[in-house]
């Protein structure tokens, strides 16, 4: 038997998605028809929700450097640096000048010559290939599960001119109605105006549309601020908590 709660999301007039747990089980899924309207709609996030970084960023970057004279880098030293660099990143574009800015401070110190005059165009290109890339176990089969319940699909991502090409050659894209990218609709999540886009795009309002990411400030917030409603996917995340799901199969 499944038991669910029916507690609404703060500030929304209509009831959220609710996770139901097994009474014999540790298994978890949420229930999809339980808001009113009914969730007729499912948006991802794309980065470190359908797809990460193989094996990581320090990883690529090292492999680049490396081609251009530039050895011995730690991919850990640069996971740390990128990571860094990243926090302080403020409003970012996702812009080809702003990833170039972004690589400098990760080699800062590092290189005879910044990134954005030797190899960066190498490693902008290098991540624009699905080699690097890794589609997460569960995202298939819950995209086929989704589908075959009569949701639309879509994708709303800060990202660049390289996703559309790059979730192609995934095997991804086929599966979205609505794909859309921060650098081509210029409104960069947390901003209502992309959830906004989004929804137009399916046809729906925004209450009948949910989105999972795995940003809480990016995704969840941005999400219910454009009326939309939300769940945050923290895959390592210990213990059950409201709003929370550890894997997209608790969609299906």
């Amino acid at each position: 038997m499944k038991v669910a709660s029916h507690n609404r999301w703060p500030g929304r007039t209509g009831a959220r998605p609710t996770v139901a747990r097994n009474r014999t089980s540790s298994s978890r899924r949420v229930s999809l028809y339980a808001t009113s309207p009914p969730i007729r709609a499912v948006t991802f996030d794309v980065g470190g929700t359908l797809v990460e970084v193989w094996p990581s960023v320090g990883h690529v970057y090292a492999e680049v450097a490396a081609q251009h004279g530039v050895k011995g880098l730690s991919a850990r030293l640069l996971n740390r640096r990128f990571a860094a660099a990243w926090r302080v990143a403020k409003q970012f574009r996702h812009s080809r000048a702003g990833w170039a800015g972004l690589v400098d401070a990760t080699f800062h110190g590092l290189t005879d010559r910044p990134p954005s005059r030797s190899f960066f165009p190498e490693l902008y290109a290098r991540f624009a290939a699905p080699d690097v890339w890794r589609v997460f176990d569960d995202v298939v089969p819950t995209l086929d599960a989704l589908a075959a319940r009569g949701l639309k699909l879509g994708v709303i991502s800060n990202w660049d001119e390289r996703l559309r090409p790059l979730l192609e050659q995934l095997k991804l894209a086929s599966h979205f109605e609505a794909i859309v990218v921060s650098r081509e609709v210029r409104a960069s999540k947390p901003s209502r105006a992309i959830f906004k886009h989004a929804v137009r795009m399916l046809g729906l309002p925004p209450e009948a549309v949910l989105h999972v990411g795995d940003s809480l400030s990016m995704d969840v917030r941005g999400a219910r601020a454009a009326g939309l409603s939300a769940l945050l996917l923290k895959r390592a995340a210990a213990g059950a908590r409201a709003g929370r799901i550890k894997s997209l199969r608790e969609l299906c």
